[in-house]
């Protein structure tokens, strides 16, 4: 074992020496460490599904690299849970609010397609896991509950059940104090996960009876006779599972607290936890399911790759951060130049490199061509429908480039039109020269013309760099490029200019300025 993988800092690496610290001996005992994703199956995965699997995985494969002891991910659906409300965008509706209240595995599932809705949910989530290629293994809340797998350790909460109820009553209001089980029973008329108080226990029956409006309801708490309230659910399945490590976002932080409490009451140690920070909107407001603002998972994956996302989920996870479509092309371009780096690194900074945490210690060897931003402005200069055109102006600059030896750049192009046409082009705002733009873009045109053929894009940037000096003060440089990108553009931003020139050509690049006179 290197002892780079001991002394590296980046998170996962911590979080994985931190498991072995406080857990060592006692997950060589077990003969497993165990990690835990869990999932709310009242709708379809999404991002956040994906960046809690991505990032426990990375944990996992730091682990794996600092213990010989096996590895187990258990991804838990908590499909038991009572159907709240109903959701957007499901058809049907009128069957799931028929059926409000109960668990989600015995609502009937409004596509049709499955026994139950719950059922739809988890066929999703583990199809949406598959997809990339995530290794796991799936727990139903419902299978668990039944099967009496926890039954053991439904017992022990009922047997511990005043100090749990001292754990929990000080965090609720005055009203919900009076209700408040840790217990809720499915109705056996009705089947709805109903949340009433407890008015007798019966530890040698394993039974409790509840109020349910003046009506003694008496049931077990095995077998999946009743389910818990999720604070206390969490805890109780930690110490069922023996979970090592749990990933939960920023708002959970005062529940994973108390679950930790709980489980400590069942005689368990809690796992390792870790939160992460909540992603936000170009407004900066929390990324909503039921508010649809944001990005989904499958618009991310239209305009970028799956990679690109998991570096995005990798850098920073304890930093909010925004999550909407003009992230993406940085997020890309950051992908490429952390690729380009990697090859010729110690270990020690491969280890800090997210691409080491991307592709697990083995990412691809592909030479960056061209930034995913140079690819956008060449579909807008060009208006580029097919990607023919682009690989034309890429061979221009490189013949020896060869279409087959590059299948990220392949993919990129795809993407590239793709985002242009969606997200740049509706927004694009050109504006006209004003006198001295205008000279310094017509002077811009004469280098261009006596400029010869094959120069460096350093060298190129350095001339239209040179001529911006002529019109601009030192210290004002910057709008000389901003004019180009606003002027030629329709962009505040633009391509680093001298690489620009280089992919498109010289005379193109000459026409499009002068177009850009003209307009």
């Amino acid at each position: 074992m290197s002892s780079e993988y001991l002394n590296s800092n980046a998170w996962p690496f911590v979080e994985a020496r931190a498991i072995l610290k406080r857990k060592g001996k006692a997950l060589e005992k077990k003969g497993h460490v165990l990690f835990q994703t869990g999932y709310g199956p009242s709708g379809l995965p999404h991002i956040g599904t994906f960046g809690e699997v991505c990032r426990t995985t990375m944990v996992i494969q730091a682990f794996k690299k600092i213990s010989d002891i096996p590895v187990k991910l258990f991804t838990f659906s908590d499909d038991m849970d009572g159907l709240r409300k109903v959701p957007d965008n499901i058809p049907n509706s009128d069957l799931l609010e028929k059926n409000l209240n109960k668990p989600l595995t015995a609502v009937p599932d409004p596509f049709g397609k499955f026994p139950s809705f719950g059922e739809h949910n988890n066929a999703m989530l583990k199809t949406f896991l598959d997809k990339f290629n995530f290794s796991y293994d799936f727990k139903s809340s419902t299978e668990m509950y039944k099967s009496g797998v926890f039954n053991n350790e439904l017992i022990n909460v009922l047997n511990n059940y005043e100090k749990i109820m001292n754990i929990i009553l000080p965090t609720l209001g005055s009203e919900r104090k009076k209700t408040y089980s840790p217990f809720l029973p499915i109705c056996p008329e009705t089947g709805k996960v109903l949340e009433i108080p407890i008015i007798e226990i019966d530890e040698k029956q394993n039974e409790v009876v509840f109020d349910n409006n003046g009506k003694k309801l008496k049931t077990k708490v095995t077998d999946g006779c009743c389910k818990l309230q999720w604070k206390v659910d969490w805890a109780m399945r930690w110490s069922a599972l023996k979970v090592d490590f749990e990933m939960y976002g920023k708002d959970l932080i005062p529940s994973a607290e108390l679950s930790g409490q709980i489980c400590k009451t069942l005689g368990t140690s809690p796992p390792n936890g870790f939160a992460y920070e909540l992603f936000l909107d170009e407004k900066g407001e929390k990324i909503s399911k039921s508010k649809g603002n944001g990005i989904t998972i499958e618009e991310w994956l239209k305009y970028a790759t799956q990679e690109s996302l998991a570096l995005y989920m990798y850098q920073n996870p304890q930093r909010a951060k925004k999550l909407y479509p003009q992230v993406i092309p940085k997020a890309v371009d950051e992908y490429l130049t952390f690729l380009e780096k990697f090859e010729g690194q110690e270990i020690k900074e491969q280890l800090g490199n997210p691409v080491w945490h991307v592709h697990n210690g083995n990412p691809p060897k592909e030479k960056n061509v061209i930034t995913f931003g140079v690819l956008l402005n060449l579909v807008s200069a060009s208006n580029a429908e097919s990607e023919d055109v682009l690989w034309k102006f890429i061979k221009n600059y490189n013949s020896n480039i060869v279409k087959e030896n590059h299948p990220i750049l392949q993919k990129l192009i795809q993407n590239a039109i793709q985002y242009f046409n969606d997200i740049v082009k509706p927004s694009k705002k050109y504006r006209s020269a004003d006198e001295n733009e205008k000279k310094a873009l017509l002077d811009l045109i004469e280098v261009l013309k006596r400029m010869p053929d094959g120069k460096d894009p350093a060298e190129i940037q350095t001339e239209v760099f040179t001529v911006g000096k002529n019109y601009y003060p030192k210290e004002k440089l910057r709008d000389w490029f901003k004019a180009i990108y606003e002027i030629v553009f329709g962009d505040e931003q633009g391509p680093r200019m001298g690489s620009f020139i280089s992919f498109f050509g010289r005379q193109e690049t000459i026409k499009l300025l002068e177009d850009s006179l003209k307009r």
